[in-house]
């Protein structure tokens, strides 16, 4: 049960907090911190899907943010 936790917590939330900076976040307005939850969740599973582009999880964020047609990639459009 103990590897089990420490499996989903190496899986996930070190990935959040790593690649996306989740522990450095402060929302403390109403629900902000759940909503950009869920997004930077969202943000991961894209990420994870799209396989041509060879990056770790630090460096996938930064190329759709310069490169539009990778955004429309990712988002499927």
């Amino acid at each position: 049960m103990i590897r089990q936790h420490w499996g989903i917590e190496n899986k996930l939330r070190w990935v959040l907090d790593v690649g996306f900076g989740e522990d450095l976040d402060r929302k403390r307005a109403r629900h902000a911190a759940q909503n950009f939850s869920l997004l930077n969740r969202i943000a991961l599973n894209l990420l994870k899907q799209e396989t041509t582009f060879k990056r770790g999880i630090n460096g996938k964020p930064l190329k759709p943010a310069l490169y539009h047609p990778y955004l429309l990639k990712l988002l499927g459009i």
